[in-house]
Order: structure tokens, then C-alpha cells, then sequence
């Protein structure tokens, strides 16, 4: 069976735009998608669209014309994105269609995400103690993993410096300026460990990816970016997981651990290669902490092994695995249904070399992607040039 490809890209920036609607940068996203595969709006057969606060991904129809095409909303937490994704590539892989867009985009007001229990089968008490609040939840999960693994607060502070210098050199990245490690630690405390500068903000913007089987790739004319694998996977029993907080101390949880090592895993099977055979990443990032416990989940080092990585600059553009090449949601912001898909936007213009400042050397071929999201679903993809 022939790879599906990704043959056009197309990105909203990130950050706060007044006056223009999720929707409108959804919109704006798939245009220029549109443009940079070489095709037109009636040519797309289908299109998977995510967002959380922005509205319908199906009404955008009536901007981009009326063509009969078939639509369906995803809704996935903030793996949204990664699961349009999988949904639009089995879609092509399926042989049913040749041609297709996979979208999302958001509007998020400001402060943190305040989701309610009762939407994720929570009593009320876990909200009145603040755990819907994910800046509480994640600071106590990190806190946890420092402890068993030896990993220290200027590791966090680390990840945080890194994002903030490699967004520099990202023109759809929403904070662009460089931040010293030493503002970082020193800011004011949101959720212990954390200070204001090791969380993402909630934010806006559009991405747009247009999928193609390899036969029409190559009709288009375009550069061949293969998805080698996508997988989007749910949390085992036992995992501890955002809205799912339940550890299994009897040690009977199940031996994959969680929705990310699930998902990592089987896709790395599908593909036929290993973590060493990754010259770059993208890796959820809501928090300094999530980068920092996703390189061991997803298989690129031993859990506690981050702390000598960091400061050995491994993870840096030039280091031996580049993560979070354009600053993460660390520097972009995390609008939900587009944060995903900026990952493999990145991870596209990256294997096409077009990366500029940020671009990491050596030619890269292959690249990796992954997202999480509450209550614990994870989505990774695995691209090849």
C-alpha cells in the first residue's frame, strides 16, 4: 500500500488577532494551503476539521464555497488536531479518496482552561479542589516525577529558555522574544514549580494540511513528505493522566503505561524504525514539564535521563534530537484545535529545508510529532522525505 502524503501546508499565526474570528484564520489557513499544493477548493474530496471555542470546522464551507464536499467535526481534547489528522490519512489510505484537508483553528479567551468534571465524568469535589484548573494539576504531576526521577527546576527553566529562543526564528510563533533563565526561574510562582514563563497561554490561530495519495502527490508536482505512521491512542488502566487521576500503587497497571507510550509505540512499529532514527520532534509542551516527561514517553531517553540532555544542549536545534523546533505551545500558544497540526506544519517545512534560522542541520529526513490531550489521548505521527 502507497503512502499518503502531505502536499501543502498553510498556518494562521498564532497569538492574539482582534477582529479576525477562529473561523476567519481556519479560513485564511486552508487558502494558503490551498496555494502551496498547486490546488483549488473543488479539487478537495473531504476535509476532518477541529476546534474547541471557535465554532463549527464545516461551516467554513460557506467561505470557501459549496461544493457538496463531505465535512466532519472532531472534538478530542486537545489532541484534536493530531486526531483530524489520523482521520483524514486513513481516510486516503482506505483508497476511498485522493485528495483531502485536514484543518483546525481556535479563539480561546484569556486565562487557563477551566473545564467542567461533569463533561469528563468527574464528581464535582475534583473541581472544587481546582484539578479542572490545569495549572494545578499539572504543577502536582510534575512535582511527582521530579522526585522519583532527580530532575531539577532549572531543567524546566531550561525547556522554557530553549522555546522562547527557537520562536524567534518562527513567524507564526505568537512570543518571539528570547527570555534569560534567570527571568524565567525568578518570575512569579503560577503552580509550584512552575512560574509564569513555564506554561503555555491559550491562545489563537489556523492551521491546514492537505493530504494526498502518493499517485496524485506526484501528479501535483510536489515534494514527496510521507506520514510513515499515525496513531492516535487511548490511556491504559492504571495511568495518571489530566482529568483521569487515578495511579494503580497495587502495580497491577497495564505495561504500557500511558496513552503517549501506547501511542509511540505502535507508531514506531508501523513505521519500521526507532526513537535514534528521529533527527527532530515536536512534543507536547502545555507546560516546561510536559516536554521534559514526553521525551521518556515517547521513547527518546529514559525517564531521568532529561536532566543531563538539557544541560548538555542535546535537545537544542543543533543537538542530537531537536524538540519543539519553533518554541512549542510554550512560545505559540495552545489553540486547541490548530496545536497539533502546527506540530507537523513544522515538522513539513523542516524536511523541506525551509526553516531559515531555526532549521535543523544535516538535512534532515525524518520527523516526529506528538500531542496530548485530556483525559488522556494521545496522537503521534512519524514523516519521512
Amino acid at each position: 500500500m502507497s503512502d499518503v502524503c502531505i502536499v501543502g501546508i498553510g498556518i494562521h499565526p498564532f497569538g492574539r488577532t482582534e477582529g479576525v474570528s477562529g473561523l476567519d484564520q481556519g479560513v485564511f489557513a486552508v487558502r494558503q494551503a490551498l496555494a502551496d499544493a498547486g490546488a483549488q477548493w473543488p479539487d478537495i474530496q473531504f476535509a476532518y476539521g477541529g476546534s474547541d471555542a471557535a465554532g463549527n470546522p464545516d461551516t467554513m464551507v460557506e467561505r470557501l464555497g459549496l461544493t457538496g464536499i463531505q465535512f466532519i467535526n472532531v472534538r478530542n481534547g486537545c489532541a484534536a488536531g493530531g486526531s483530524a489528522l489520523a482521520s483524514a490519512q486513513m481516510a486516503i489510505k482506505s483508497g476511498e479518496y485522493d485528495l483531502g484537508l485536514a484543518v483546525g483553528f481556535d479563539k480561546h479567551p484569556r486565562g487557563a482552561f477551566n473545564a467542567l468534571p461533569a463533561e469528563y465524568n468527574l464528581p464535582d469535589w475534583y473541581g472544587e479542589a481546582g484539578y479542572m484548573i490545569t495549572t494545578q494539576f499539572f504543577g502536582a504531576k510534575i512535582m511527582r516525577y521530579m522526585h522519583e526521577h532527580g530532575i531539577s527546576a532549572t531543567s524546566l527553566g531550561r525547556v522554557s529558555q530553549k522555546a522562547f529562543r527557537n520562536a524567534v526564528h518562527a513567524p507564526h510563533a505568537w512570543r518571539r522574544e528570547p527570555v534569560s533563565l534567570e527571568t524565567i526561574m525568578e518570575a512569579p510562582m503560577v503552580s509550584d514549580p512552575y512560574t509564569k514563563y513555564m506554561f503555555c497561554s491559550p491562545a489563537e490561530g489556523g492551521v491546514a494540511l492537505i493530504l494526498a495519495s502518493e499517485k496524485k502527490a506526484r501528479e501535483l508536482g510536489k515534494p514527496i513528505i510521507r506520514l510513515k505512521a499515525v496513531t492516535m491512542r487511548t490511556r491504559p488502566p492504571g495511568s495518571f493522566e489530566v482529568f483521569a487521576p487515578s495511579i494503580d500503587i497495587a502495580g497491577n497497571s497495564a505495561p504500557r503505561g500511558s496513552a503517549t507510550r501506547i501511542a509511540a509505540a505502535d507508531a514506531f512499529r508501523m513505521a519500521g524504525i526507532g526513537p535514534e532514527d528521529i533527527a527532530l520532534a515536536q512534543l507536547q509542551d502545555t507546560e516546561a514539564g510536559a516536554e521534559l516527561m514526553n521525551m521518556a514517553e515517547n521513547g527518546f531517553c529514559r525517564d531521568g535521563e532529561q536532566e543531563a540532555w538539557l544541560a548538555e544542549g542535546h535537545t537544542e536545534i543543533g543537538g542530537k534530537l531537536a524538540v519543539n523546533t519553533d518554541g512549542g505551545c510554550l512560545a505559540c500558544g495552545e489553540p486547541i484545535g490548530a496545536s497539533g497540526l502546527r506540530q507537523v506544519y513544522e515538522n513539513v517545512v523542516q524536511l523541506r529545508g525551509d526553516g531559515g534560522g531555526r532549521q535543523v542541520p544535516g538535512n534532515p529526513k525524518t520527523a516526529y510529532s506528538h500531542v496530548y490531550g485530556a483525559p488522556g489521548v494521545s496522537a503521534v505521527t512519524i514523516m519521512e522525505r
